[in-house]
């Protein structure tokens, strides 16, 4: 993952107009998150990846075109699913409040 930067996530060096990208930002009550995981589950809620959040609360995953679900694990808090559209040339970007 790249480093954080205030307004969200650096795309340096990520060749964008060839990837399909979801990020985004875990926040409790406003305040990033940093203890936590975000899993990326394909149309039917397989299991596909999974990542930690940075210390700013954001993640990335480098997903193919089409119907994803963000799932958040974080500590005291119950899960939260979120639909995402991810597709190629196009950044996805989802804050997750939990």
């Amino acid at each position: 993952m790249c480093g954080a930067t205030e307004g969200g996530l650096s795309l340096d060096g990520v060749n964008t107009k060839i990837e399909a990208i979801i990020q985004g930002q875990v926040l409790r009550g406003g305040e990033p998150v940093s203890t936590g995981y975000v899993r990326l589950l394909d149309r039917t809620g397989e299991f596909t990846a999974e990542v930690p959040l940075s210390a700013s609360g954001h993640f990335r995953f480098f997903a193919g075109d089409g119907d994803w679900t963000l799932r958040t694990l974080v500590p005291q808090a119950d899960p939260v699913d979120r639909a995402v559209v991810a597709k190629t040339g196009v950044v996805a970007e989802v804050a997750i409040d939990v």
